[in-house]
């Protein structure tokens, strides 16, 4: 949930899940703080949740096959830094990685983080429509995200750029969800999403420059700035008791303007979906 669709999926993917599964972590608090609803409230102190689980999504960015992939969860607090998942007041939204919530309340955040993700972005080897075009390593990205909650919406806004030197260029994402308590254990969250990016990361993956060209055989193919996909998601949490929590995600998203256009793309419906189990300290 690149953290919409495509970048959410492949780049991001871990720090996106962690911010889903900051909300079953806000789930997993004892009976009596159930009054004060789903979400947890900031506090000083440590606060730690684990966890594991898996994931399918696209091979890459516009591929219409999938794969699995292991999902570890680490969302660990103290205070305004967090490493893992941003677990401030919604306990969902930008911040994934290693970071700081500048300035928090009941019902907004601001802050920033820095996350570097662990796998390929894209493998030549995925499909054969990607010969010749070469790997995108995974990067370490800079972000900047503020998060309005006012118990059952969340609205958050981020903006990240790559700091790796890897030309994934800027990203900037809308996200909101509106949650549902079903019961006094089970909570549904469920909302769009859109994602805008650079040149710079539009051509990194959905476009073909000079040299690519020569060594694949496919015509060159300029990606532009522009909406890069829109999307809806949906997560399902489960508070078994004071630690343990259960969960489910799902997520649907449409590629847009020079990314849906783009020679490699063979799907423009990318979809992610994945099941996890927490255990809050």
């Amino acid at each position: 949930m690149y953290r919409s669709a495509t970048q959410r999926m492949i780049l991001v993917l871990i720090p996106v899940l962690f911010a889903i599964h900051a909300d079953i972590a806000a789930a997993a608090q004892p009976d009596d703080d159930i009054d004060q609803g789903w979400r947890r409230k900031p506090e000083d102190g440590w606060d730690v949740t684990l966890g594991g689980g898996g994931a399918s999504l696209p091979k890459y960015p516009g591929s219409d096959e999938q794969k699995t992939r292991a999902l570890p969860i680490v969302d660990v607090r103290y205070g305004r830094f967090f490493l893992g998942g941003d677990s401030g007041p919604g306990g969902s939204g930008p911040g994934g990685g290693l970071g700081m919530n500048f300035y928090e309340d009941e019902r907004w955040r601001i802050g920033a983080a820095i996350s570097a993700s662990a796998f390929k972005a894209r493998n030549e080897r995925d499909d054969a429509r990607l010969r010749g075009l070469g790997d995108i390593d995974g990067t370490t990205r800079l972000a900047t995200f503020a998060g309005y909650s006012s118990g059952w919406f969340d609205a958050d806004v981020s903006v990240s750029r790559d700091v790796g030197g890897n030309k994934q260029g800027l990203v900037a994402e809308l996200d909101l969800s509106a949650s549902w308590p079903v019961s006094r254990k089970f909570l549904i969250s469920a909302g769009p999403s859109v994602t805008w990016a650079n040149g710079e990361h539009m051509q990194t993956f959905y476009g073909i420059d000079a040299q690519q060209s020569a060594r694949s055989g496919r015509p060159q193919y300029r990606a532009g700035s522009g909406v890069a996909s829109v999307g809806f998601s949906a997560s399902a949490r489960y508070r078994i008791d004071a630690h343990w929590g259960l969960g489910a995600f799902v997520s649907t998203s449409q590629l847009q303007g020079d990314a849906k256009d783009s020679p490699i793309v063979q799907d423009r419906t990318q979809n992610v979906f994945g099941v996890f189990t927490t255990y809050h300290f």
